[in-house]
């Protein structure tokens, strides 16, 4: 287990990364992956190591290992779930805090439902449409009734 200085440092503020940010590091860099055309783990590790402005968290890390590893999962649940949009349709953003979500409600075993839920949203309303958090809290919603069901077969 890493120390408390051992942690990675947020640099406005010289304390730990919360998960809230680890989450938000996550989506920016999926976010940047698909707009380049790259796998974000790729781009995960390209970043590891490197003089970077903010470092890279270990929850980030797992984060984007998680969504990539079980991206296909993830993205058929979201195109059933969706209503009316195909994952095409869907801003690149909101693409990235679904799969994101997906994962915490199906994965991230220390992560409650509610809570998956919830971040998403906060995710969308920072980075996102003003549509973009309804539309996320109704997707992860729909997924999150049948959360229990899922993980029994995922």
């Amino acid at each position: 287990m890493n120390s408390p200085d051992k942690l990675p440092k947020h640099p406005d503020r010289g304390g730990p990364i919360s998960r809230r940010q680890a989450r938000r590091r996550a989506v920016e860099m999926m976010y940047e992956a698909a707009q380049r055309g790259a796998d974000p783990v790729t781009l995960l590790a390209d970043r590891v190591g490197s003089v970077e402005v903010d470092p890279i968290g270990d929850y980030t890390i797992s984060l984007l290992e998680g969504v990539t590893a079980r991206r296909s999962s993830i993205d058929e649940l979201l195109a059933e779930h969706s209503q009316g949009w195909t994952l095409d349709r869907m801003p690149p953003v909101d693409l990235a805090v679904l799969r994101v979500g997906v994962y915490e409600l199906l994965w991230a075993d220390d992560v409650p439902d509610p809570v998956a839920i919830d971040e998403a949203v906060g995710l969308a309303k920072e980075l996102s449409t003003d549509d973009s958090p309804r539309f996320v809290n109704g997707v992860l919603g729909r997924i999150g009734t049948i959360a229990d069901r899922l993980r029994a077969v995922l």
